[in-house]
């Protein structure tokens, strides 16, 4: 049922969302002259996949989690984008393909080995990863792998289609602020 819902409501939100998509990625390439991000991230089973978002950090920015990266990175535009959460709508290309799902642990980099280890001792790896969840709305980030993994631990074992809505919802309304920047 969740998977369905991905689908369904991924292709409104991009059909629905195009003119959007467009004016952001034309304002991104007068901003950083590449408007979208792409990185390898794991995904369900620890399968690497390319996760796509807009870029808010000049292109030269290392190839770290958010709460490693240094605030001066992010653009003026990448802020706006950030505070938002507009980076986060190519990610509903993502959703479409299969790749993540709408709710669930948000896909780290494979490089945080603490954090991928922690979430495999806790089944994380056995669900699509999310573009929000109960982590995000509560803004427990990276930098708490314990923590994090715990959460998504809570939220995989009480996912349903009620609150499935409630996470979306509680994002959309700007509840969580995303990941912190140092």
């Amino acid at each position: 049922m969740i998977r369905l819902l991905d689908f369904i409501l991924s292709l409104i939100g991009l059909v629905v969302g195009l003119p959007i998509l467009v004016l952001l990625t034309l304002i991104g390439l007068f901003d950083t002259g590449s408007p979208l991000f792409r990185q390898e991230r794991v995904g369900k089973y620890k399968r690497p996949f390319i996760l796509v978002k807009f870029r808010t950090m000049k292109k030269d920015t290392a190839s770290v989690a958010s709460h490693l990266a240094n605030a001066s990175s992010i653009t003026k535009f990448g802020r706006f984008l950030r505070r938002t959460k507009l980076d986060e709508l190519p990610q509903l290309w993502n959703v479409l393909k299969g790749e993540m799902s709408l709710v669930g642990p948000r896909p780290g980099l494979f490089n945080q080995e603490e954090l991928t280890k922690v979430r495999e001792s806790r089944g994380v790896f056995n669900v699509r990863p999310g573009i929000t969840g109960l982590a995000q709305v509560n803004e427990i980030d990276m930098s708490a792998p314990e923590l994090l993994a715990e959460t998504d631990r809570k939220m995989i074992e009480t996912m349903n289609v009620k609150n499935y809505f409630k996470y979306i919802l509680m994002t959309v309304t700007g509840k969580g602020s995303g990941d912190r920047i140092r």
